[in-house]
């Protein structure tokens, strides 16, 4: 990637390596833009985003679902030198609202019903009359503001440079054999506004001069039809994605993976029985990785190792530094033993070019004066130097991939008045990894069904927040110092 300073610049580099080789394909459609309609539609929406008025460093949502528009609208906001803000396509306006006043997002490129700031509809995918001249900004400037949920519960955004993008790329393209390469055919059924779908989905292909095969939304059906109709060597998936797959006909699953050549999850756990099982049924490993949106967002993959091991996420990708602390941030000594999970021993605390700039807009709590930022999980190095994740140091929920934390949903909740106290807790799930437990301490001579509390909670957040299970107790356990103990309400109560 010599000469890349701008996330865009992939783009360009691919259209001159391969114009006319296939860059996306709409696997519900069949339509295909090569890497040359790439390029030139990018320059085309450079130009129209320009003309509505953006200035370099101006914030723009992209609310749209993962399509070939998705893919032009950001690579055409980071060419005009926008920072790209995505956002889901279906979360309540309370959320949409919240963030783009926090970015101060001056457009909006897709749905912006109910919704003040301005809003463009999808680009057209047109091929002439864009922007000439090279991009604006890049190394160290912000090129994607990415909301994800603090400690707090309340969503911040994590600044994410063009240097800290192109590192990642750079970082995930050295494994060996590598995710991607130009001849691949890469099937992304996953939501490209989330970090995962981005990073290793979208700007990995660019990055190859790949061909990304789209599917809106991930089916099962759907997605073996993808594969065999078009030959998709490499899936980009998530635990929840393998378990549907494992319900298709297990001869036509087999037949429609020959092409295959890799598997890889990230974005959630991936469960040993789960991996077993994807193996069994497809003759092929699934290698894991891990990683957060403030990283770019891929640390660690088994690929590394060049095996794959049931409940390790692997070893640090190349150029990136992984040690374990403490509460204060010391590292361990290599003969230091540590105890897990209950005294919060064993942070994981990393090091790298891939690192964000800190959270938007004044870029607090990022990597220190050395360069180290502490995830907040917790793990333990095995003797191969490979990562095991037992807990996390707070009580994050990963549903399906995405980060839901407890303050948030339990503060929805408690805006019912018949509700005196609530807490809210990650039960397993089969379908997506985790899900949302609330348990409600009602007031005095207080009724309240579970049917109205999901129904409270789905006007007000994103469905993956909603609770799946609503269960009610006459108190909540809490620790002698009154902190609440969260490992108790994951058992049902009595």
């Amino acid at each position: 990637m010599t000469g890349v300073s701008n996330v865009a610049d992939l783009v360009r580099t691919a259209a001159v390596r391969g114009a006319d080789h296939p860059a996306f394909i709409d696997a519900t459609t069949g339509d295909v833009l090569t890497w040359a309609e790439v390029d030139a539609a990018t320059d085309v929406e450079a130009r129209r985003l320009r003309d509505a008025g953006l200035q370099p460093g101006d914030r723009v949502a992209v609310r749209l679902p993962t399509s070939m528009e998705f893919a032009v609208s950001v690579f055409g906001a980071l060419r005009a030198g926008g920072v790209v803000v995505p956002v889901s396509t279906g979360g309540p306006v309370r959320e949409l609202t919240r963030v783009l006043d926090d970015s101060g997002a001056s457009l909006l490129v897709g749905d912006g019903d109910g919704v003040s700031t301005k809003a463009l509809p999808a680009p057209v995918l047109r091929v002439d009359g864009g922007l000439t001249g090279e991009s604006v900004r890049g190394g160290e400037d912000v090129a994607v503001l990415a909301y994800t949920s603090g400690t707090s519960g309340v969503p911040r955004g994590a600044m994410l440079s063009h240097r800290a993008l192109l590192a990642n790329v750079a970082q995930c393209a050295a494994l060996r054999p590598a995710p991607v390469t130009a001849a691949d055919r890469v099937l992304l059924a996953l939501p490209l506004f989330h970090s995962y779908g981005l990073g290793p989905g979208l700007f990995q292909v660019a990055a190859a001069g790949a061909t990304a095969v789209l599917l809106q939304r991930f089916d099962a059906e759907a997605a073996v039809d993808a594969i065999e109709q078009h030959r998709v060597t490499t899936l980009v998936g998530v635990p929840p994605m393998y378990q549907a797959l494992l319900h298709v006909d297990a001869a036509r699953l087999r037949d429609a993976l020959v092409t295959v050549r890799l598997l890889t999850s990230g974005a959630a756990p991936l469960s040993p029985s789960l991996l077993e099982a994807v193996q069994k049924a497809t003759s092929l490993p699934v290698f894991e990785g891990y990683g957060l949106t403030e990283t770019a967002p891929v640390l660690t993959s088994t690929l590394v190792g060049g095996q794959v091991k049931p409940g390790s996420v692997g070893r640090p990708l190349p150029g990136i530094e992984l040690r374990l602390v403490d509460t204060d941030g010391q590292p361990f000594a290599d003969d230091e033993e540590f105890v897990l999970p209950d005294d919060d021993a064993g942070l994981v605390s990393v090091r790298g070019e891939n690192l964000f700039s800190g959270y938007w807009p004044d870029g607090e709590h990022g990597p220190d004066a050395e360069g180290w930022f502490r995830t907040g999980d917790v793990g333990y190095l095995d003797d191969d130097g490979d990562l095991h994740l037992v807990d996390r140091a707070g009580d994050l929920i990963i549903v399906n991939g995405f980060n839901v934390y407890p303050h948030e949903v339990e503060q929805v909740i408690t805006e019912l008045p018949q509700v005196a106290e609530a807490a809210v807790v990650g039960v397993p799930s089969d379908t997506t990894g985790e899900a949302v437990k609330a348990v409600l301490v009602l007031g005095q001579g207080a009724e309240l069904t579970q049917d109205a509390v999901v129904e409270h909670c789905a006007e007000r957040l994103a469905k993956f927040k909603v609770p799946v299970s609503v269960e009610f107790a006459d108190v909540l356990p809490h620790s002698p110092t009154g902190k609440l103990v969260r490992s108790r309400l994951r058992l049902p109560q009595a």
